[in-house]
């Protein structure tokens, strides 16, 4: 399926039936990562529906800055029935954050994959040089470390899946996102990185399959 925007096509996938979840990946990834995922969606009863982000996959258009994405992730949620389900990892879940001021009352719950708003800006940009991760879009790194310095208080009820140790986020991070949000849930999988979707796909469908059921 195809969602047109103004300067974008944004490709996507729909896979099963029941209620939607959204599933938003990470920067540098793209909708196939979430395919494992999916499948286990589709059996716990739920519809999976996984974009491209705009310049991902075979998706078109630019990703600059975070808030072209929120734009193009608030135009995927009121595409779809309601209520529904967000899961965004990274990028995808920093997009999600963002969106949720415009899509109020049809996001029934949203599960954050090891990221969480306003990080330490040197301590990521540190991470990603380490593993050569800036220099692909060192624009949108930028618009997005320049967002900020306090957590949001957000209106849904969140689950934060964190990865194991060598993962960007530390616990002063949670915990500042966790006193903006203190109704907030955190689960682990110690054995994944940062890119959990990819390396516990089933642990991580698991989590999100619970959860959705009791928000929904």
């Amino acid at each position: 399926m195809i969602l047109d925007r103004e300067d974008a096509q944004l490709h996507g996938t729909a896979t099963g039936a029941g209620p939607t979840v959204l599933l938003l990946h990470a920067g540098g990834e793209d909708r196939r990562v979430w395919v494992p995922i999916a499948d286990i969606l589709n059996q716990r009863g739920f519809r999976a529906v996984a974009y491209d982000l705009r310049g991902h996959g075979t998706s078109t258009g630019q990703a600059t800055t975070l808030e072209v994405i929120a734009d193009d992730v608030t135009a995927m949620i009121q595409h779809e029935p309601a209520p529904l389900v967000v899961v965004g990892a990274s990028l995808g879940g920093l997009a999600a954050i963002a969106s949720l001021p415009h899509t109020a009352g049809q996001v029934a719950g949203l599960v954050l994959v090891d990221v969480v708003p306003q990080p330490d800006s040197a301590r990521v940009r540190a991470w990603l040089d380490d593993r050569g991760l800036r220099d692909e879009r060192p624009e949108l790194v930028d618009n997005i470390l320049a967002h900020g310095t306090e957590p949001p208080a957000i209106a849904v009820p969140v689950l934060l899946v964190r990865a194991g140790p060598t993962s960007p986020l530390t616990d002063a991070d949670v915990d500042r996102f966790h006193t903006a949000n203190p109704t907030l849930t955190v689960a682990h999988i110690p054995s994944a990185g940062h890119l959990i979707a990819r390396e516990a796909p089933a642990e991580l469908a698991h989590l999100i399959t619970d959860h959705a059921t009791y928000w929904l």
